[in-house]
């Protein structure tokens, strides 16, 4: 069972952005300067990285896609009170 996981994260305004960031990305562009260049997240200064988190640290629907999604994936585009977030599944433990 995951019970951290480490994730970096794209958080932008629309849905539209969101999944135009994930085809850019499935192209091979970098997440981390995507992230830096389209991010609201104060996050983007690190490539969107937010570090380790356990359960019960993050909005439910970020922290429910975080933790079912696998070590290397990216998921999204997830919908919370923020915006639309793409999150990039770095380690979980």
């Amino acid at each position: 069972m995951v019970t951290e996981v480490h994730a970096a994260h794209i958080l932008v305004d629309s849905n539209a952005l969101a999944a135009d960031i994930l085809a850019q990305l499935r192209t091979g562009k970098s997440f981390e300067d995507l992230a830096r260049k389209n991010s609201k997240c104060p996050s983007k200064a690190k490539g969107g990285d937010l570090g380790w988190f356990k359960a019960g640290m993050m909005v439910r629907e970020f922290e429910k896609a975080a933790f079912n999604g696998k070590k290397g994936e990216i998921v999204g585009p997830v919908k919370t009170q923020f915006g639309y977030h793409l999150i990039k599944i770095i380690d979980q433990k």
